[in-house]
């Protein structure tokens, strides 16, 4: 796990060994076994999350049901609103999946800032990334139908129809299960064979 996430920064800045043993030593790693929740509406935390490996979902219950928001899988940052604010969590967050994360607070991120100071220029990188990204998935669900935001959803996550149950990845795209089940089927019979 750890060279996967030393590739991954590498791809930002470049560690001495001496850096990469300064992360080791935080003892980050955290496995997290499926159904886990991490956090719950009304609840705090201190902690945000790197995916290594799995997959983790952030949702609401909104009138008794549940409303899928996001999936974060390898590679991928997630930092619970109520981190920053320091403000009870408005939403959940759960592993879809056994997984293995990087779980930081910001006491240890301050002393690598200062420590490294190269840490802090990669985490306001990988922050302008996930800004932007984050406002085009925004804007692209907005301005999509269901159809848009399913073939949107082949075309960059495939994973996710393998990884995720079907009532998950409906909610997620803002229709119903049997919704979903009709889309799929004109979808896929509609493609040449």
């Amino acid at each position: 796990m750890q060279d996967a996430l030393f590739n991954f920064i590498g791809r930002y800045v470049k560690l001495t060994e001496v850096e990469k043993q300064a992360v080791l030593s935080l003892d980050v790693f955290r496995t997290i076994k499926k159904g886990t929740v991490l956090l719950e509406e009304g609840g705090y935390s201190k902690v945000g999350y790197f995916v290594l490996k799995g997959c983790l979902r952030t949702y609401y219950i909104v009138d008794g049901h549940e409303k899928t928001t996001a999936f974060y899988t390898e590679l991928e940052a997630l930092t619970p609103n109520c981190v920053a604010k320091q403000e009870p969590s408005e939403y959940y967050i759960s592993a879809n999946e056994d997984s293995v994360v990087l779980a930081s607070d910001p006491g240890m991120e301050e002393e690598m800032f200062a420590k490294f100071p190269k840490f802090e220029s990669l985490c306001r990188l990988l922050s302008e990334e996930l800004l932007v990204q984050e406002r085009i998935d925004f804007d692209q669900f907005k301005l999509s139908s269901p159809e848009e935001r399913y073939r949107s959803l082949l075309s960059r996550r495939p994973d996710l129809l393998q990884r995720v149950p079907q009532h998950q990845l409906a909610s997620y795209l803002g229709i119903t299960p049997q919704s979903l089940s009709r889309l799929r089927g004109r979808i896929h019979a509609r493609k040449p064979e």
